[in-house]
């Protein structure tokens, strides 16, 4: 059976942790940063954790 390939979309927006959990960028970080306030736009700078159903199916695409 011939090896599995990366899905490399995948592999440029997730990164695997020591432990095995899957890491990710925030949603609404990029732009029309005027109307949220610092706090929100502080947290979201810091990586966020796939739920583990997501983690699942983000797993299959990279072996």
């Amino acid at each position: 059976m011939p090896k599995m390939k990366t899905h490399k979309g995948a592999a440029r927006r997730f990164k695997r942790t020591a432990t095995g959990k899957i890491r990710c960028r925030h949603s609404h970080a990029s732009h029309i940063k005027t109307s949220k306030s610092a706090k929100r736009k502080r947290n979201l700078r810091k990586p966020g954790l796939l739920s583990s159903q997501d983690a699942r199916r983000v797993r299959k695409l990279l072996p």
